[in-house]
Order: C-alpha cells, then sequence, then structure tokens
C-alpha cells in the first residue's frame, strides 16, 4: 500500500516538473515579445517640446481704496463716545476737503472695548471706528494719502491695527485677457518654432496647453504686492506642448 502510494507520487511530481518547465519558458518568450514591443513603441513614440510664452502689460489701477481707523481713549465712556464722533467728523471733513464726495466716504462701523487698569486704578475704554473713503480718481487718493498727516494734526489718533495704506486696484483684466493670451501663445509657437530649427525639424500641431494665471505686481519693482501702488504690470505664462515632425 505505502509502495503504491509512493509511485503514484513520484509520477505527479515528474509531470509537474515538465508542466511547470514549459510554463516558464512561455513566460520568458511571452515578456521578450512585450519588451521588444514596448522597445518598439518608444522608438516610434512622438516627439514633443514643451515651451512657455509670456506675455506682460503695464496699466494703471482704475480704483483706490482707503480704510482710515480712528481710536479715542480715557475712562468715562461719554467723553470718549464724544471724542471718538469728534474724530470721525474731522475725517470726513479732511475728505472733503479733498474733493471726496459724500457716496464715496462710507463707515464701516465701530467697536468698543474696556478693561480695568488696576495700576491706575480706574477703567481703559477704547472706541474704534472705521471710515471707508473709495474713489475711481487715482489722483485724488494719492494726494489725500500723502497729506494725512493734516489728520493727526488735528488731534487725530490713526489706528495702524485697524486701517492702514491705499490698495489700487485694477478692476478691467477681462478685458485685456484674451488679447495677453494670443500674445503669450505667440511667443511660445515662437519659442517652439526656435527649437525646432535648432534640431532640424518642424514644429506640428498642439498636443496639450496650460494656461497659467494672471498675476498682477508693481511696475517698477515696489516692495510688496501690486495692490500698494496704482502703477501694475499684468502678466500670464502659457505653458504648450507642440508635437514635432
Amino acid at each position: 500500500m505505502a509502495s503504491h502510494v509512493a509511485e503514484v507520487t513520484g509520477m505527479d511530481w515528474r509531470n509537474s516538473t515538465s508542466l511547470s518547465g514549459a510554463l516558464i519558458g512561455a513566460g520568458l518568450a511571452l515578456a521578450g515579445l512585450l519588451m521588444a514591443s514596448g522597445l518598439s513603441s518608444i522608438r516610434r513614440g512622438e516627439s514633443v517640446v514643451t515651451v512657455r510664452g509670456v506675455a506682460e502689460r503695464d496699466v494703471q489701477a482704475d480704483l483706490a481704496t482707503w480704510v482710515i481707523a480712528t481710536q479715542a481713549n480715557g475712562s468715562d465712556l461719554g467723553v470718549v463716545q464724544a471724542k471718538s464722533d469728534a474724530d470721525a467728523e474731522a475725517v470726513r471733513g479732511f475728505l472733503a476737503a479733498h474733493g471726496f464726495t459724500a457716496a464715496e466716504i462710507q463707515p464701516r462701523g465701530s467697536s468698543v472695548s474696556q478693561y480695568m487698569d488696576n495700576s491706575l486704578g480706574r477703567l481703559n475704554i477704547t472706541i474704534r471706528q472705521r471710515i471707508l473713503a473709495r474713489t475711481t480718481d487715482i489722483g485724488r487718493m494719492e494726494k489725500a494719502f500723502a497729506s494725512q498727516a493734516e489728520i493727526i494734526r488735528k488731534g487725530v489718533a490713526l489706528d495702524s491695527d485697524g486701517g492702514g495704506g491705499v490698495t489700487y486696484s485694477f478692476t478691467k483684466l477681462n478685458e485685456v485677457k484674451p488679447a495677453m493670451i494670443a500674445e503669450a501663445t505667440k511667443s511660445a509657437r515662437e519659442a517652439a518654432g526656435q527649437f525646432a530649427r535648432d534640431s532640424d525639424t518642424k514644429v506640428g500641431g498642439i498636443r496639450q496647453a496650460t494656461q497659467g494665471l494672471f498675476s498682477i505686481t508693481g511696475r517698477d519693482g515696489e516692495a510688496g504686492i501690486g495692490t500698494d501702488t496704482p502703477y501694475q504690470k499684468v502678466r500670464v505664462v502659457t505653458t504648450i506642448d507642440y508635437l514635432l515632425e
């Protein structure tokens, strides 16, 4: 009984070995065919050049906004409120003197904070107000901002945490986008053409194109973001993959 089992087992092992060898051989042959096919595809692959086209345009902001924040302090709420109201009126008078209309001067809310100053043994009250000046007259805004010391001379304490500089905005970006994209695309095509001439090929069709984001910076290298100055530069970069023939 044991000898019979050993014989059958021996026959199965020999058949299995032959079958495994055949499968391994077939697998290697198939892998060789696939590798050869892959290399052939690479040799017949498309030749592509990736280029970037740039378009820039100098523009001037057409909207200016300035948040002017005041701060009044004291220990008596009524007195502090009266001072805060007087400060706000002084700011509005300053803006009106520089040609701002009532529609261009808008209140932006107020806040009150208080705490007990134990070192002095009294209540400390602070009232802050914010007033927005908004105009499309860029020259007027520049002159007013340069003269803000007049507000301080009136006894108004400006709050730098609640206000700050003027924000200049170019609101007509959609009007220049189509022409700038066309310029960037033309620039990319010229770069591809130069590459093709240097490599003795020809530029074919577009395989893929990616339009970059539009950015606005200071035109003359001013520090900060583009909205810090009315003189700005709009820039867009387009990335295009061209086929080479």
